[in-house]
């Protein structure tokens, strides 16, 4: 009986087991990724933060993207920088739950703040005479509110139904936490964690998204019903921009869903999914912003001309 349960603190995790010589390139390559992530969401929070022309409420529900894009990227860095540079595969189950209470809080504030910004830009397209009235500063915090408490209410109960389960292995397939790989090392039924994590998939999935892909055909209808050029191709580069992070998340993120569900694929690949997921949306997002939204743009390349490189 002693051997029935395993309540060690300690997991195991798959590693990344890489030759001595490879520690240090992987090591510099995993430090200047985060680096790379934390300059560009920093930049993109400070510019709508420091400027109050951009405090309008497309650029205020756009500000909450970096700072989750932090949460997902600071929930995997620091754990795969210290597995590089350390060569240890272990983690404590405390600080395991942790990092996947906050990579699920990344993937599904994403969804949330990307259906939020949908809903912005098909007032402002759509009943642009509405606009004002409908987006106050009011309903924005409302929006805002309601994405990040939805999105905290989902996950918390989604680990609330995890660690009530008692444990039987300590070894996990992946290199970092999430609750499927938590779920592996259950001894017990896990039949309504199975339902309620369905359910989760299937809200952001099909509630989310469709809300997400009906706002933007609207737009595309009404931007090819405008008779103002002008007006057209600033609402199709906007749509375009969101349209591109959207489907870049989805993409990255229904590949790794189908990764999970499939039993025979290669574990490399499985774990190439899942790390994907939390390295390219937080590292493209700021920078596809910065370069296809002209007014941030205008305003990081005023910031670096006139704050970091003056004449």
């Amino acid at each position: 009986m002693d051997n029935l349960y395993n309540t060690s603190s300690t997991l195991v995790l798959s590693g990344f087991n890489l030759p001595p010589e490879s520690v240090i390139p992987a090591f510099l390559i995993a430090t200047l990724s985060y680096m790379i992530i934390l300059f560009c969401n920093l930049i993109l929070i400070l510019t709508i933060v420091l400027n109050k022309s951009l405090h309008q409420p497309m650029y205020l529900i756009l500000l909450n993207l970096p700072i989750n894009d932090l949460i997902g990227s600071t929930a995997l860095f620091p754990q795969i920088i210290k597995e590089v540079l350390t060569n240890s595969r272990t983690m404590q189950y405390s600080a395991c739950v942790v990092q996947a209470f906050f990579i699920h809080i990344y993937a599904g504030g994403t969804v949330f703040i990307l259906t939020a910004m949908a809903y912005d830009r098909y007032i402002a397209i759509c009943c642009p005479l509405k606009y004002n009235t409908v987006m106050t500063n009011a309903r924005i915090m409302k929006i805002i509110t309601t994405v990040w408490i939805s999105c905290l209410i989902l996950i918390t109960v989604l680990f609330i139904l995890l660690l009530r389960l008692p444990r039987c292995r300590s070894e996990m397939t992946h290199l970092y936490c999430d609750n499927p790989s938590l779920l592996s090392l259950v001894c017990a039924n896990t039949t309504i964690n199975n339902i309620y994590g369905l359910f989760i998939v299937a809200f952001t999935q099909v509630i989310a998204n469709g809300m997400i892909l009906y706002t933007y055909l609207q737009i595309l209808v009404a931007c090819f019903r405008s008779k103002r050029s002008d007006t057209k191709t600033k609402a199709l580069q906007t749509c375009a921009t969101h349209l591109t992070v959207f489907l870049l998340l989805e993409c990255l993120g229904l590949f790794t869903i189908i990764s999970y569900r499939i039993k025979n694929i290669s574990p490399h690949l499985r774990r190439f999914m899942g790390v994907s997921t939390l390295i390219f949306p937080p590292t493209v997002n700021p920078i596809i912003y910065g370069l296809k939204t002209k007014e941030i743009k205008e305003k990081v390349v005023h910031f670096f001309r006139n704050k970091i490189l003056p004449s």
